[in-house]
């Protein structure tokens, strides 16, 4: 009986295991084909435009076989396009086998060639400026929800505010800051704050407004306040357009880091990569810290959705 029993308990260990790989499998499976395809279609757009310089280093009267051409595309110092391996090797090279800190006179100073490194001097000013617009927006969505002079008057600026490129913004922020002796993390947290609390204030006044009119005639009848009526039912509505605006306000914060970094002529960051590798033609170089740029705003979209999916569940929103 009980061979019996360990019999049927290993089948069901076995099937649940087989199960959960299969699961897995189809999940990766997908995942992988889509980017096996971008990284054929990237080896092959190296082709054509890394082989027309190295045609003409080689000179008209050169015959160049297949394999030399294909061999001199994929391995060019400063390609047009790098290739796939290239920014792998670049990605390894700088933001792993490079230590992010590294001693100096007796102290730790960071590492210029480290791409962790310049990673966190933009993810510092994007996570305070994250901060600060998504406390913001939060601030404006209920002042919009609950006065309608607010939301006939601010709410039509704060869409316009949008329309001005970030680009022309940015110089003037700085300008302006660095007049008055104000450097560093500061402006480019405010730039990142601009461009995250648009997201939040609609995402905000979306979820302010979700509750339907059953649910407000029903606290009315309790002789609910407003302040009542937002904590215990505005703002539960709210989480789910909440927590979906922040993943488009984090990165969208990332965002105004970078640009943040290119008119100050910044010595460290990801935007201050990417300049330094436009001025010296480092095409491998603009393409890593697009990478990592890539990696952070990943990083921290993953993040907020796992604290989305803690906050809804432990609220019953969730499974």
């Amino acid at each position: 009986m009980s061979e019996a029993v360990n019999a049927t308990t290993r089948t069901g260990t076995g099937a649940a295991a087989f199960g959960l790989l299969r699961g897995g499998a189809s999940a990766v499976l997908p995942v992988a084909t889509v980017v096996a395809v971008i990284v054929a279609i990237w080896y092959a757009a190296c082709i054509p435009l890394n082989s027309a310089w190295l045609i003409d280093r080689a000179g008209p009267e050169a015959e160049l076989s297949t394999g030399d051409i294909l061999a001199g595309v994929f391995n060019q110092e400063r390609p047009v396009i790098p290739a796939p391996h290239q920014v792998a090797t670049e990605l390894w090279n700088t933001a792993v086998a490079e230590p992010p800190m590294i001693e100096r006179r007796d102290e730790l100073r960071g590492n210029p060639r480290s791409l962790v490194f310049h990673a966190w001097q933009t993810m510092a000013p994007t996570i305070l400026g994250f901060l600060v617009g998504t406390f913001a927006g939060i601030c404006l969505a209920i002042g919009i929800v609950h006065n309608r002079a607010m939301d006939l008057s601010v709410m039509p600026w704060a869409i316009a505010s949008q329309m001005v490129p970030i680009l022309a913004i940015a110089p003037m922020i700085i300008v302006v800051l660095n007049a008055v002796g104000i450097e560093g993390l500061l402006p480019k947290s405010l730039i990142s704050a601009y461009l995250s609390f648009f997201p939040v204030v609609v995402g905000m006044v979306k979820g302010l407004r979700s509750p339907g009119a059953m649910d407000l005639d029903l606290l009315a009848t309790y002789s609910a306040s407003a302040a009542q009526t937002l904590r215990k039912l505005r703002l539960p509505a709210s989480l789910p357009f909440l927590f979906t605006s922040l993943k488009v306000g984090i990165a969208a914060s990332l965002v105004g880091a970078i640009v943040a970094e290119l008119p100050t002529g910044a010595r460290f960051g990801l935007g201050a990569r990417l300049l330094t590798g436009s001025y010296y033609g480092q095409t491998i170089q603009i393409w890593s810290a697009l990478f990592m740029a890539a990696i952070c705003a990943a990083l921290l979209v993953g993040l907020l959705g796992w604290i989305e999916k803690i906050t809804l569940r432990r609220m019953g929103l969730a499974q």
